[in-house]
């Protein structure tokens, strides 16, 4: 028992590389100029949101467009539960959305509109055609530009369609949740002119139509750009024209989507809302959830497929594929450490789960051929991990794998009289 204490390392690092030479290739110069960039974008967003608004519109606003923001993100966690990806990347894409993309639509939506108003000659014909197309080509580019910068330069995190869809919800959470903001408020202030209130006024309505009724609107659009990214990561490093031309037809889906939504009215009478929102929204929302749940499966068996190599070659147990394959079994094995070896142990086991699963992944796209030249530099890498963790893991691993039904022979943890088995 003293041993295994002992044997639980250190918080480990994702991949080892040297310091930068140049200031420019500093992480804390990149992170912190894209901060202040994003914190810029946010005050001004701040100062447009309140000057439409007014104050109480903007706090009104505010703390009900708050309420949907931690169910999304709950969910869109839940599908990466197989391979979580960093936080600072979901925390980007939620505040690029947030901010950046949304002053983006804000001033380049305003600015369209009133140009069409102008060269037209007629105000309402520019707001359905600004509605209709000029916003769903705005919005859809500026949040794809969030999926696209975490594709460029994270590109270790974003191994697939699940990255993808994850990624855009969160960019499109954020998107949405300053939008409704600028709608409730709006909303408020009008129900405050002409002194509505309860579940006739304006807000109410508002707050039905975005928040209750289609709070996955902005999610599902831009979920479409995100698959397409996730494709594109998935293809073969000779597929160029694949790689660029899948993102590129996941956005133009979004934008048609998007589009459909916003003129649903215009283009299909009154009920044409509830005809959209009933035949299509609802529907392809389940078609996507299916697919992303789909995809979660593929994903683990994928591991179940890529790591009995390295059972094979020593690097791991017999029993830890089958385990590290199911969620179940890699919730067991967290909780059996905890409880037995202490927090420490838990925490070592839970990375040791994420480095086998990355592990599995890479093999998966070296046999794609998805994968770069660093491939042998990057599985060292996971492997010196696992072995770190492995006299840890091994026995919670083998635990649950017997637990859950993955493998019929007993584990060899339970032979506590004698030494550890786990000792290579």
């Amino acid at each position: 028992m003293d041993h295994l204490l002992t044997a639980v390392p250190q918080r480990g690092r994702p991949r080892y590389r040297p310091r930068a030479a140049r200031v420019w290739r500093s992480k804390a110069v990149r992170a912190g100029v894209l901060i202040t960039l994003l914190a810029l974008c946010g005050l001004v967003i701040l100062a447009l949101v309140r000057e439409q608004t007014g104050t109480h519109g903007f706090l009104v606003g505010l703390g009900l467009a708050t309420l949907p923001v931690p169910l999304l993100m709950t969910a869109f966690r839940w599908l990466d539960r197989v391979e979580p990806g960093p936080w600072r990347n979901l925390l980007f894409a939620f505040s690029w959305g947030a901010c950046a993309a949304a002053l983006i639509a804000i001033i380049a939506n305003t600015f369209a509109t009133r140009w069409i108003a102008t060269a037209t000659a007629d105000p309402a014909s520019a707001d359905t055609l600004g509605a209709t197309v000029i916003a769903p080509v705005v919005e859809e580019s500026a949040k794809a530009a969030a999926i696209l910068l975490i594709f460029l330069f994270r590109r270790r995190d974003f191994t697939g369609i699940v990255d993808g869809v994850v990624v855009a919800g969160f960019t499109a959470t954020g998107f949405a949740f300053t939008e409704n903001i600028l709608y409730l408020g709006n909303a408020f202030g009008e129900d405050q002119e002409i002194g509505t209130s309860g579940l006739a006024s304006v807000t109410a309505a508002t707050f039905f139509v975005r928040i209750v009724l289609s709070p996955f609107a902005h999610p599902l659009f831009t979920v479409l750009t995100g698959i397409g990214f996730g494709m594109a990561a998935l293809a073969a490093r000779r597929r160029r024209i694949r790689r660029i031309a899948l993102p590129l037809l996941g956005l133009v889906l979004a934008m048609g989507v998007h589009a459909l939504w916003n003129g649903s009215v215009s283009l299909f009478g009154p009920w044409g809302f509830y005809a959209v929102y009933g035949a299509f929204m609802v529907p392809a929302f389940g078609l996507l959830t299916w697919l992303t749940i789909w995809t979660r499966q593929r994903e683990l068996r994928t591991i179940s497929l890529q790591l009995p190599a390295y059972a094979a070659a020593g690097w791991l147990l017999p029993a830890e594929p089958p385990a590290l394959s199911s969620m179940r079994a890699r919730t067991m094995a967290r909780d059996f450490a905890r409880r037995t070896y202490g927090p420490a142990a838990g925490h070592a086991v839970s990375e040791y789960e994420a480095f086998a699963t990355s592990l599995a992944f890479l093999r998966h796209r070296a046999h794609r051929g998805a994968m770069g030249p660093d491939f042998a530099e990057r599985e060292q890498e996971l492997l010196h991990h696992l072995w770190q963790r492995r006299e840890v893991a091994g026995p919670s691993l083998s635990y649950a794998a017997q637990a859950t039904g993955r493998v019929r022979v007993p584990p060899p943890y339970r032979n506590y009289g004698g030494p550890n088995p786990y000792r290579i």
